[in-house]
């Protein structure tokens, strides 16, 4: 135990001098599906502790937050994307605006900085799922306009430009106009995220790409098959671009065994089936014991695997907290200092962890502000 408190001391140290900056959290869709708030923030109260999730103003700060990208995550199945999408951007403005002296809007790499220095948590918007484009080019600039930072082209499922992972490919990876997207990305200075897409989309939108993109939650698929993670050939060709992957924390990319327990309940792309109800989920247990536990050594062997192939140059933290099942020592945002401090008890040293907890992520934003045309 002394041991413990030693590295998590050292840990919080590093995080009081280094800023960490988390690449994706699903808070806002968690404060629209909660059934009291219905996206009102006022009514969440984000300066309490909510224990039913993991993400709230007290616990950012003792997880010493520096920056968070916040995700406006759009369902696919929605009967109007673009005007949920725009909602969503609207609930994390209301965040900022709420809580303006906890969270500063922050529109580039080096807005990090300057909230650290007044004291409050760069707070990034990103989108997750292109579908609220609904197949516009146009929309992208109204987005970069409003804030967005980087683009989820997808989630779970296959949209009209872009193959998922987790559903049935019809494109072959992407369509002209899914690399029309990639294009405008680029020239806009909206960061590329490749988490969702599938395989041949990766390798497809990093032939296209004229700026680094990144996989901003998505761990190793060598050390667990789930097809939301990401593949060796791919993660050559992000060393060889520019880009970054970031090491998430849900269970079922972490450890085999929850991924082997999980899929009977899961389609063949992953997905859980319709009838995956808590009966079915209790029926599996009564068959199979209970699901066994991720923990937070799953995220260093991911990281250390990645950072293997990837170098140290390219790998960083995007947890998806997102108000689910969490590993063992990850349950909540206030916990980022024990994923410090258990790489710390493997070797890591500052220079390369300083790379991890931001600097690899701020030098790819950068590289995409650069990229873009001038405006």
């Amino acid at each position: 135990m002394s041991a413990l408190r030693s590295s998590l001391s050292r840990a919080r140290d590093f995080l009081d001098r280094i800023a960490l900056v988390d690449a994706h959290n699903d808070l806002p869709y968690v404060i629209r599906a909660e059934s009291a708030a219905k996206g009102d923030v006022d009514a969440y109260r984000l300066d309490r502790v909510h224990q039913e999730t993991d993400t709230d103003i007290p616990r950012l700060r003792k997880g010493k937050v520096a920056g968070q990208f916040w995700a406006a995550f759009v369902p696919t199945s929605v009967s109007h994307p673009a005007t949920f999408t725009l909602e969503q951007i609207a609930l994390v403005k209301r965040m900022n605006a709420r809580h303006a002296d906890v969270f500063l809007p922050a529109l580039k790499a080096s807005d990090v900085a300057r909230a650290r220095r007044t004291g409050r948590i760069a707070s990034f918007i990103c989108v997750e799922s292109g579908v609220g484009l609904e197949n516009s080019l146009e929309v992208l600039a109204l987005w970069h306009e409003l804030g967005v930072r980087y683009l989820t082209l997808c989630h779970n499922e296959t949209l009209d430009w872009v193959d998922s992972s987790t559903d049935a490919p019809r494109h072959g990876g992407l369509t002209e106009f899914g690399k029309a997207v990639i294009r405008e990305c680029n020239r806009l200075g909206i960061l590329v995220d490749l988490a969702h897409t599938s395989h041949e989309a990766q390798l497809t939108a990093l032939d296209v790409a004229t700026a680094p993109v990144a996989i901003t939650h998505a761990n190793a698929f060598s050390l667990v098959d789930h097809p939301r993670n990401v593949r060796d050939a791919v993660l050559a060709r992000i060393r060889a671009t520019g880009g970054i992957v970031c090491a998430t924390f849900v269970p079922t990319f972490l450890n085999q065994a929850v991924r082997d327990w999980v899929k009977p309940l899961c389609d063949p792309y992953g997905k859980p089936l319709g009838g995956s109800t808590t009966d079915a989920i209790q029926r599996h247990e009564a068959m199979a014991g209970p699901c066994p536990r991720a923990s937070v050594e799953d995220v260093c062997d991911h990281i250390d695997y990645m950072t293997a192939r990837l170098g140290i140059d390219h790998i960083g933290i995007g947890s998806d907290f997102y108000g689910g099942r969490n590993p063992e020592g990850l349950e909540d945002v206030s916990t980022f200092p024990a994923l410090i401090a258990a790489l710390m008890d493997r070797g890591w040293g500052e220079p390369a962890l300083k790379k991890l907890v931001s600097g690899n992520l701020l030098r790819v934003l950068r590289a995409v502000e650069k990229a873009a045309a001038p405006r």
